[in-house]
């Protein structure tokens, strides 16, 4: 609304284009979200003319008036909503096939087609924020860092293999016929001679490549924040890697993390999630039932909390419905220790697929 009156040149993409009875309305976007060209049904013949051939994905530069939307046509959903572009000029900076899919915030194409029109795909809104996310992140990585005396040093692409994880990909060498290099898994060895060289502060954007089957977490190239340390305590390595994620967090999402995190031992871990790198969200732990085999009920009572919400979830996830509706029976609740003593029971019995035991209890 400030630039109300003001005259505007928009550069972007026809997204798409309405006639409303000689008026015709034509959204343009880019990177920055969508603004609405209006074209008047009083608009000179060189703009009318123009804007009657616009399709999607044309490329334009328009030239026109900023003007506010009446009250009853101003869209809340959009950061230009408020206002409209009345056009004095359109120019057609490229021309555009039909589009294989329709460019919106979400592509519901296939994958295999939005890679053979990466460059359809990347004009997305969800793909513009994605890039210019990771833009961010690296920025801010490599201002805190900095800020934290690290220095930041290249390392070579075309190395000696190393044994590492996984398998190396080769590149033949011209000048040494039968030699290869090979692409890095990580810059491990030279980081290591960083460290004695005297640079106790590195960190790179490493670009990795690992010659190994696809994974959920792991393709066959990735960048990773590589940072190491010389002359540090474990303490000091939790500082540095929390104020990093924080500051990324910050920039990126605008949310504030509080440090220190939460730490957990390898030991506690695995005992109460079953992985070394739990999700903390997983509100499911594990309860160690031995006590159960060998009768201890005191020592499963102090096991248990006040709540009975970890059993409930259990027998709900095993499918196990109908033995919690019976161990719900009146007669069973009178003792609230009890009761937490018989879900165990039966939870017990269920994990070894004893069945006949589970009906008993």
């Amino acid at each position: 609304m400030d630039h109300a009156g003001t005259e505007a040149v928009l550069n972007g993409w026809v997204h798409r284009t309405r006639d409303h009875g000689g008026v015709r309305f034509i959204d343009v976007r880019d990177w920055r979200g969508v603004t609405q060209v209006v074209v008047d049904d009083d608009a000179p013949d060189s703009v009318a003319s123009v804007a009657v051939e616009l399709k999607s994905e044309y490329c334009v530069a328009i030239r026109g008036t900023v003007r506010a939307r009446p009250e009853t046509m101003r869209n809340p959903d959009l950061a230009t909503g408020a206002i409209e572009v009345q056009a004095v000029e359109i120019v057609v900076l490229s021309a555009s096939d039909t589009p294989p899919f329709v460019i919106d915030e979400v592509s519901d194409a296939r994958d295999d087609l939005r890679l053979k029109y990466r460059y359809l795909d990347l004009r997305s809104f969800s793909m513009q924020r994605k890039l210019r996310l990771r833009h961010t992140v690296l920025q801010a990585t490599r201002s805190f860092l900095s800020a934290q005396g690290f220095v930041e040093i290249e390392t070579p692409t075309l190395i000696r293999s190393t044994p590492e994880g996984a398998r190396d990909f080769l590149v033949p060498s011209r000048l040494h016929p039968g030699q290869c290099y090979a692409l890095p898994q990580s810059p491990q060895l030279f980081k290591q001679i960083l460290m004695v060289s005297g640079f106790d502060k590195y960190f790179q954007i490493a670009h990795c490549f690992r010659d190994e089957d696809a994974r959920g977490d792991r393709q066959v190239e990735h960048s990773q924040i590589d940072i190491e340390m010389s002359f540090v305590r474990k303490e000091d390595v939790f500082a540095v890697v929390e104020g990093l994620i924080a500051a990324i967090f910050r920039a990126g999402l605008g949310i504030e993390l509080e440090t220190p995190f939460r730490r957990l031992t390898y030991h506690d871990a695995m005992n109460t999630y079953g992985s070394d790198r739990p999700d903390l969200r997983f509100d499911l732990e594990l309860i160690d039932f031995t006590a159960i085999e060998c009768g201890d009920e005191r020592a499963l009572v102090d096991t248990f909390d006040d709540s009975i919400e970890h059993a409930v979830r259990w027998l709900a996830l095993a499918g196990l419905n109908d033995a919690f509706v019976m161990l719900r029976k009146p007669a069973e609740l009178s003792d609230g220790q009890r009761y937490r003593l018989r879900l165990a029971h039966a939870m017990a019995a269920a994990d070894r697929g004893d069945r006949e035991r589970l009906a008993v209890v």
